[in-house]
């Protein structure tokens, strides 16, 4: 949810309980580490006794803080944060688009460190792996419980296996730590037990996730694919947008007359920029994120906005490229024009360059026309000559606010277009209702007569 909403109260929650997690986690490992111990080696075991008989003797203390945790921890905030986050967790509804785009993205994550681990048995390629797999289950329960209901048993099944190995590899560790004064043979069958019971583990994992029956082909095919990874990404960044934007209404508004716009200049055939059905995408995702700095005080807000998109996780289907390209545009939407010696727009080619003036210079032309009473795209007509494009605009006003508005708010979008761009008045189409036969009133008839 963090990486949806950016609201404070989600890292204040996850802190809260931390020292609490971590003693519980202790005294969790120590007796974990016991049970091992017991199921690895008979009674009589010299290493099993000493190793037994440290965590029978650690066990109490650890037990002990943990209570003592328990009883510092803060109830109060916790169901303060509790009701705050309640409202706020509405933003991603459970089982929409928004959910299964983060349900998406966790499995990528974990896909990858899927292959990383199969790579080698180092642990920990490993433990990345189940603390990968973990984070997907859990968003799956949260956010998609019709999927849940059918994955769960092999989620599980999958994570207590991932969580044996590194079971395993703690036990090792701490038999390499211990102050045993055994012998070399006595320690080496030990990390013999170990290694057997790992490789069983990981035998198991291998043949659970490979092939054409991998379970992670199964997941995979019950997440986005094609066309519906783009809408899900879509639906995460407009959660975010809900969530951060002060001014959701207003910035409808612009996306609505900024997209108008764009497809207005692309049947006018006003420029090559028009036709990229890749740069289309970026506008409309843009247009619905730039207002997202205006919570921000310290900031100008289109430099805030460029900031808090960049620190963004890229949604799947976006590249890196486009989405810096996404936030230039956002940044240049207001305020001073994109130099072409200076910050990072000087870094892009000069391709690059034109698409940051065509797609910004769209949403400061979509802005200014809101601002002149303009709150629909409908009706926009581009025609394009040798010396000028004129882009008609239905319902316009003709006065010199208007015109200085406009003046302003072109400036950027003609320097990509190398024309001049006339803003002209269209009338506004009227709706045209035809009547069924029987709907006509028989005075019609006799007037004819």
């Amino acid at each position: 949810m963090e990486e949806v909403d950016p609201d404070p109260a989600w890292p204040a929650m996850r802190k809260l309980p931390r020292k609490l997690f971590r003693g519980l986690g202790a005294l969790r490992d120590a007796q974990v580490m016991d049970d091992w111990v017991k199921k690895l080696a008979p009674e009589t075991d010299p290493v099993r006794m000493h190793l037994q008989t440290a965590f029978e003797t650690n066990e109490p203390k650890l037990r002990e803080n943990a209570i003592r945790l328990a009883g510092k921890f803060d109830q109060k905030t916790w169901k303060h944060l509790e009701r705050t986050l309640r409202q706020r967790s509405r933003l991603v509804p459970v089982g929409a688009l928004a959910a299964e785009c983060l349900a998406l993205e966790r499995f990528e994550l974990a896909r990858q460190l899927h292959a990383k681990a199969l790579r080698t048995e180092k642990p920990k390629p490993w433990h990345a792996l189940r603390i990968g797999l973990k984070r997907f289950r859990y968003t799956v329960e949260s956010l998609l419980p019709e999927h849940y209901a059918s994955w769960s048993d092999n989620l599980k099944r999958l994570q207590d296996i991932l969580g044996e190995i590194h079971d395993l590899d703690v036990l090792t560790a701490v038999v390499k730590k211990s102050d045993l004064h055994e012998t070399e043979d006595s320690l080496r069958l030990w990390h013999e037990f170990i290694e057997r019971e790992r490789k069983e583990r990981i035998e198991t994992y291998r043949r659970l996730t490979l092939g054409k029956t991998s379970l992670w082909n199964i997941w995979r095919s019950g997440l986005p694919t094609n066309g519906r990874v783009e809408a899900a990404a879509l639906a995460r960044l407009r959660a975010t947008a809900r969530a951060v934007d002060p001014h959701v209404r207003r910035t409808s508004q612009v996306s609505r007359i900024s997209i108008a716009l764009f497809d207005a200049f692309k049947r006018g055939d006003a420029a090559p920029a028009f036709c990229d059905t890749a740069l289309r995408r970026i506008l409309l995702t843009a247009a619905r994120l730039h207002g997202v700095g205006n919570a921000s005080t310290r900031k100008p807000p289109q430099k805030a906005a460029r900031k808090f998109l960049l620190g963004l996780v890229v949604p799947p289907g976006w590249t890196n490229e486009d989405w810096e390209l996404l936030a230039l545009a956002v940044r240049y939407h207001r305020g001073a024009e994109p130099r072409a010696k200076a910050g990072s727009f000087s870094k892009l080619s000069a391709e690059q360059q034109n698409s940051v003036r065509a797609l910004a210079g769209v949403l400061r032309l979509a802005r200014a026309l809101r601002k002149c009473g303009v709150l629909s795209g409908s009706g926009f007509r581009a025609e394009k000559s040798a010396d000028t494009i004129v882009l008609r605009v239905p319902g316009l006003p003709d006065d010199a606010g208007t015109a200085a508005r406009l003046a302003a708010g072109k400036h950027l979008l003609e320097e990509y277009l190398r024309l001049p761009l006339i803003m002209k008045t269209a009338a506004k189409t009227e709706k045209v209702v035809t009547l069924a036969p029987q709907q006509v009133p028989e005075f019609s008839v006799l007037a004819s007569d």
